[in-house]
């Protein structure tokens, strides 16, 4: 097995974190644009999303093997993460979404990594609470909408699976062999899911819904996750939980265009404090 933390150059690094933070944001453009407008179902979506995954990876078990008992606890986690991230989706607007998210994240990974003994830094521990409470100022008009606010719970436990995702990767090698098993072990899942809430409802889905969600989970998802499990294991503790941060803003800014979603005062304020505390992250 090759060593994770194996070195790469600067280039290719970058490179592969700027294609993981393009697809992060296409996860939640593509979710929103199919499931905001009613084109699919949130359960069928997450199937579609997961098999699609599953698919473009599965030449992978032709040359690495099959799924291994070590991937179970991955393929629960992002299970969980798509499972939370779709239905929250029906109500949350992207920009909103992908904020609640990362922040979400970025807390999980750094306190799961203090608890096991990772120093975070001043800085790093100053940039967490900026962006925490830029999400929570983000958020609060929510508290007087039931609807707003389960969504906004959903969207934070789906950050809480990410980030826990995310580290179970940091130890991972092998990321293309890792991500293929984590898909194919949460597709059946995602068939419990729809099996449960109603298989009707993914009979409904149009040709337009399913085919976003197989763009979201064959390129964004299937092939973007292989980059990101190839990137953290070489990036530090504060730099992994925060440059995931850059998605919420770009995501805001492609929705404003393509999905007609407003910019408002709210989000732009809460999304400089998040990019404040990726300043302070990555301050060295």
């Amino acid at each position: 097995m090759s060593d994770p933390k194996a070195a790469m150059r600067p280039a290719v690094l970058l490179l592969l974190a700027t294609l993981a933070i393009a697809a992060f944001a296409g996860n939640s453009l593509l979710a929103r644009a199919a499931i905001g407008s009613g084109a699919i179902d949130a359960g069928g979506y997450t199937l579609v999303r997961l098999a699609s995954g599953a698919a473009i990876l599965l030449p992978v078990f032709l040359k690495r093997g099959l799924p291994r008992s070590s991937d179970l606890p991955g393929a629960v986690s992002l299970f969980i993460y798509a499972a939370a991230f779709s239905f929250a989706y029906i109500a949350l607007p992207t920009g909103t979404g992908a904020l609640v998210l990362f922040a979400c994240v970025q807390a999980t990974i750094m306190v799961i990594g203090m608890a096991h003994g990772e120093r975070a830094g001043a800085a790093g521990l100053a940039g967490l609470v900026l962006a925490l409470v830029g999400v929570a100022w983000l958020i609060a008009p929510a508290a007087s909408v039931p609807q707003d606010a389960f969504a906004a719970a959903l969207m934070a436990v789906a950050g809480v699976a990410w980030g826990i995702y995310t580290l179970l990767g940091r130890g991972a090698g092998d990321p293309a062999r890792r991500t293929a098993a984590n898909f194919l072990l949460a597709t059946p899942m995602a068939i419990a899911l729809v099996a449960a809430i109603g298989p009707h409802d993914i009979a409904g889905a149009s040709v337009s819904g399913i085919w976003l969600a197989v763009a979201a989970g064959a390129i964004t998802s299937g092939l973007g996750y292989v980059a990101w499990y190839a990137v953290a294991p070489r990036l530090g503790l504060a730099t992994v939980a925060t440059v995931q941060l850059a998605t919420p803003v770009a995501a805001a800014l492609i929705a404003a265009v393509t999905l007609a979603e407003p910019l408002t005062m709210r989000l732009a304020v809460a999304g400089a404090m998040i990019i404040g505390g990726i300043v302070l992250t990555l301050r060295k």
